[in-house]
């Protein structure tokens, strides 16, 4: 068991950091490729026409964060596959088939593993227990103003942080397929994102995000059947092609060493598997269905067009070891792929279906990116709005007008702190930026809100210390690691070893929540525990759900 877990885990560690790496480094601005400027164009044209449409339906605060309870299971699954199906993933585990082989497929299917099994553990119960934000749901039989301003709190540094690597992504992406200069491209990808949030609300940013996974499916669909057609749809020969170009010959084949360091691949593995249900932007979807069956419809459909995609990117890479390898076009005078070996899936777009094609997929993987910021702003906006807001400061007692315009006015500071935060940490490893957001996801959000639908004996008092515990250990072992501590500041050596604190951080986490609740004698922790029934009753009945009530 234990070597199955530290397998899945390092399968998990290595897809994410591949993908994250893929963007990273230094990246040269192109010439202008006309065809994928124009097409960027058509899409945000026709992005910011269904943002009109959606402006007329945005009049609520229920219209604003959960798009009316009107989006079906299928079109929730579409656009929770579409804030996987990033870029990065695209680019990076493409490249990293194109440059290692049979490990891509290892990592493909790494990154799948664990996610849609949390989910299925709380999709159900959370659309039955919560109204806007995953906050309502850890705070259901739980002190309002403690756990909400905590949930705010990790809502908002996972939200930054993930910000920083999309905006960065971006920056770079832009320089390298559209010939603009970096900070024009984060200022671009910033006003557009806010004009979705500000304006369309979650239907808009649902639509959007709908919108770029059909085109990333149908561009890398068309791609592996292109590739498919070479070899004649002959899957043998593919691989035998590729071996014999391949500088690495048959150990393509063959599956290579994971991770050097155990620690940091069961720790990174851990915050990937658990953080991804405490991610606020994907937690936010399952309260756009109208019921629970249409949130376990969601992350049905979810994972199977996540599987296909990556069963898609693993054909790629290995069409762009037999294409894209063995054209001196698309090489530099070392022999070295133009643009590193992550634009490997660009240049097969090009060797396949030539410069239109080409500036198709240029087109959607910046696409891709505006649609995961559209939902990481809204998610922060509705921390803010509803959580801070709504429920602490006005203690529920919050007018619906003034809630939704404290959340455009958190908008648009998202809005400006994102393009501040993508000029400022331009150099910045995106791997690393990504590994702390889902760390903190998964050591701060995840304890608490798993716990409070799951352990009758938890109170205020351990979720509040434990989720604090779990938050502030991630942020300063972080901080003491070798990423922080040796390359950001420059000493000589990491006072803490290891790059990700995941396993420390949420261990730390679960246990400050079970020692300060069990410990917790007071009448108010009994009140709490006494509650769980009802909870648990709602939870798996969704009786008093409808459209959750109000709490």
């Amino acid at each position: 068991m234990g070597r199955l877990l530290f397998g899945l885990c390092s399968l998990l560690s290595c897809s994410a950091v591949r993908a994250a790496e893929a963007l990273a480094g230094e990246v040269q601005r192109q010439p202008q490729n006309m065809p994928a400027i124009l097409m960027f164009l058509g899409f945000v044209i026709a992005t910011l026409a269904i943002t009109y449409w959606a402006s007329k339906r945005n009049t609520s605060v229920a219209n604003h964060y959960a798009a009316g309870g009107k989006i079906t299971g299928f079109q929730n699954g579409l656009a929770i596959a579409g804030d996987y199906m990033s870029a990065a993933s695209f680019l990076g585990i493409s490249a990293l088939v194109f440059s290692s082989g049979f490990d891509g497929l290892i990592y493909s299917i790494g990154f799948l593993v664990g996610w849609p099994i949390i989910l299925f553990l709380i999709a159900e119960r959370l659309r039955n227990l919560g109204k806007y934000t995953f906050a309502d749901v850890a705070s259901f039989r739980l002190k309002q103003m403690e756990i909400r301003s905590l949930s705010a709190c990790g809502t908002l540094v996972v939200v930054a942080l993930y910000l920083i690597a999309q905006m960065v992504g971006a920056g770079k992406l832009i320089q390298l397929l559209f010939g603009l200069d970096y900070h024009v491209a984060v200022i671009l990808v910033g006003i557009l994102m806010v004009l979705y949030v500000l304006f369309g609300g979650m239907l808009a940013t649902t639509w959007v995000q709908i919108i770029k996974a059909v085109l990333l499916l149908s561009g890398a669909s068309f791609m592996a059947l292109m590739v498919l057609k070479h070899v004649h749809f002959d899957i043998n020969r593919l691989f035998t092609e590729a071996i014999a170009v391949h500088p690495k010959g048959e150990a393509i084949m063959s599956p290579g060493g994971l991770v050097k360091d155990p620690v940091s691949a069961i720790s990174l593995g851990l915050a990937l598997m658990f953080g991804t249900a405490g991610l606020p932007h994907i937690l936010m979807r399952f309260f756009t269905v109208s019921d629970a069956k249409e949130a376990r419809k969601s992350v049905f459909y979810a994972t199977g067009f996540i599987g296909y995609f990556y069963i898609l990117t693993f054909i790629i890479g290995f069409g762009a070891i037999v294409l894209v390898s063995t054209n001196p076009m698309f090489k530099d005078a070392a022999g070295e792929l133009l643009g590193g070996n992550n634009m490997a899936a660009v240049h097969l777009s090009n060797a396949v279906g030539g410069n239109l094609f080409l500036g198709f997929i240029s087109a959607v993987a910046f696409a891709t990116i505006l649609a995961v910021v559209s939902g990481l702003t809204l998610s922060g906006a509705s921390a803010v709005s509803h959580d801070l807001y709504a429920s602490v400061f006005k203690q529920g007692r919050a007018d619906e007008k003034d809630e939704l315009r404290v959340s455009r006015i958190t908008t648009v500071l998202l809005g400006l702190l994102a393009i501040g935060l993508g000029i400022l940490f331009e150099k910045q490893n995106i791997a690393f930026m990504v590994g702390l957001a889902f760390s903190i996801a998964a050591s701060c959000n995840f304890p608490v809100l798993f716990l409070s639908m799951y352990w009758s004996r938890l109170t205020t008092r351990g979720a509040l210390v434990g989720g604090s515990l779990g938050l502030i250990t991630a942020v300063a072992l972080m901080i003491l690691g070798p990423t922080v501590w040796v390359q950001v500041l420059g000493n000589e050596r990491a006072i803490f070893p290891y790059e990700y604190p995941a396993l420390f951080s949420i261990t730390a986490a679960f246990v400050g929540i079970w020692l300060f609740s069990i410990t917790d004698k007071s009448a108010s922790g009994d009140m709490e525990r006494a509650r769980f029934l009802s909870q648990f009753i709602r939870s798996q009945t969704g009786h008093g759900a409808s459209g959750a009530v109000d709490h």
